[in-house]
């Protein structure tokens, strides 16, 4: 297994969740190929910061067209840089929100952890400001949204709170931009 790194230049992840999927498409990968998002800072590839994309590929696929890529020591465009800092982050298993994985389709609706775990990719369900772990049969709010992360080497999902004893994924689908409410 092999990683691509892909560099578009996205602002947004929405947009960069976008290039991942087409990019996977273009090269005939299958819908459970892990495919990551990566924030790239200010001055490592463009004067902006934005996010890079990665994806798991079965070996030596070719260059995609229209974005700046790396995989192993090639490199090509002019947001390498981006694409082979994704790539190694991915390739680490220490960088990067996960989109796609094996399962991500499954997981809709309310679901035990045990049933995440072992109906995809995900191996660990952490909930923030918790002290350990939540149980196996904690129910989980997935809200269709999973977007687990990589995480002492292990795709791991972060969970909130919610009503009735309850968890959901911190990362909300739809999030409320900074200030909207004043106008």
């Amino acid at each position: 297994m092999m990683v691509l790194g892909i560099d578009a230049g996205s602002r947004s992840l929405p947009e960069a969740e976008h290039v991942l999927r087409t990019v996977a498409r273009a090269l005939g990968l299958p819908g459970g190929t892990v495919g990551c998002t990566h924030f790239v800072p200010a001055g490592l590839a463009g004067d902006e910061p934005h996010i890079a994309c990665s994806l798991a590929v079965p070996g030596p696929v070719p260059p995609p067209a229209d974005v700046s890529w790396a995989s192993g020591g090639e490199r090509d465009g002019p947001r390498a840089e981006g694409a082979a800092t994704a790539a190694a982050e991915h390739a680490a298993r220490r960088g990067g929100r996960v989109v796609t994985f094996p399962g991500h389709d499954l997981l809709t609706g309310t679901m035990s952890v045990a049933a995440i775990r072992d109906g995809s990719a995900i191996e660990r369900v952490l909930v923030l400001a918790s002290p350990g772990p939540p149980g196996d049969d904690t129910l989980v709010v997935t809200n269709d949204h999973v977007r687990p992360v990589w995480r002492d080497g292990l795709m791991t999902l972060l969970t909130m709170p919610a009503a009735g004893g309850r968890i959901t994924p911190a990362e909300v689908p739809d999030p409320t931009p900074c200030c909207a409410d004043h106008t």
